[in-house]
């Protein structure tokens, strides 16, 4: 029991650090390459912050523990909204001034309702799952399209200026992404195993501890950018954070976790963990596209979230024991 232990609390912190290094290795060398700054922004910053749920969910697929890779998946798309924005905006209230955002924010919506349609039948099957990964495609090709014939907001490259203010030299970054890669594989290895074997210890469902666990540990990158944007003033950028996320979450990370194992689920986590991200998700929406005058998440909406994702996380861990 203490080596699965001390595998989740190694595992963890390794690949979250991993995954920084290899965005920073990629976009480097794309930038080397002349890739624009606008898929720089775009793709390697949405990939980036999304990573550790990619890499864990794929490898907990291959092992048949799909379980974790949904539980991570959806279980950070909750953790995104209800603990990361929430806290983000309890430190500050966040603005939504982008277009961008606004225009984002009704395509996240939809692809978290168009998620729970496909699984109201308690199952992920690869149709399901390709779907996803097509949806995926469609939705990073009309990214690419609107921002290359402009779209009069400047997120998109406040994005590619983030990333791009940490280059380095190209065999430095060649180092990095080789490296970060590597660590990610191994990293993600030992934590799904750890995980695991914690479950079956305790005789946990793979599931909860994919929600709580590796969901909130795995939305650490997103906890970090989210915060430095704000203390930076740049609201959208702490918003845009979390949506390009979840939209990464549902479509990438669900998709290629389906395709590499197609799974039945249990009817409660489709009618509690499911129906809680689409009501965190619903509640985002109307508070930033505000009803009247200009959206904000406020503190008061921020505390909403985050005791509302407290008391959920303390009923999952209660009925893990009962």
């Amino acid at each position: 029991m203490v080596l699965p232990t001390v595998a989740i609390l190694i595992g963890l912190p390794v690949l979250l650090w991993s995954a920084g290094k290899f965005v920073d290795g990629s976009a480097g060398i794309a930038r080397h390459f002349g890739v624009s700054p606008l898929l720089i922004g775009m793709l390697i910053i949405g990939f980036g912050t999304s990573a550790p749920e990619i890499i864990v969910s794929v490898f907990a697929a291959t092992q048949g523990n799909s379980g974790i890779a949904l539980g991570n998946a959806f279980g950070s798309n909750i953790a995104n909204i209800a603990l990361i924005l929430g806290l983000t905006a309890i430190v500050s209230p966040i603005a939504v001034r982008s277009e961008i955002i606004k225009r984002e924010l009704p395509i996240m919506l939809a692809i978290t309702f168009i998620a729970a349609w496909q699984l109201m039948d308690l199952a992920l099957s690869k149709d399901d799952a390709f779907t996803l990964l097509g949806l995926f495609v469609i939705l990073i090709g009309w990214s690419v399209w609107q921002g290359m014939k402009g779209s009069g907001d400047n997120l998109a490259d406040e994005y590619s200026e983030q990333i791009s203010a940490s280059v380095s030299p190209v065999k430095m970054n060649l180092v990095w992404l080789l490296a970060g890669l590597v660590l990610l594989i191994a990293s993600s290895r030992i934590l799904v195993w750890g995980a695991v074997e914690v479950a079956s210890h305790f005789g946990v469902s793979d599931t909860i501890i994919g929600l709580t666990v590796i969901a909130i540990g795995t939305s650490l990158p997103e906890l970090a950018s989210s915060l430095m944007a704000v203390r930076k003033n740049e609201h959208d950028l702490a918003l845009g954070n979390v949506i390009g996320s979840n939209m990464f979450n549902t479509l990438a990370v669900v998709g290629l976790a389906g395709t590499i194992h197609p799974t039945a689920i249990d009817s409660s986590f489709f009618y509690r963990d499911i129906m809680i991200m689409l009501g965190v998700s619903v509640a985002l929406f109307v508070f930033c596209i505000g009803i009247k005058g200009q959206g904000r998440l406020n503190r008061l909406e921020g505390s909403v979230f985050v005791l509302g994702y407290v008391g959920y996380t303390w009923y999952l861990i209660n009925s893990a024991f009962v």
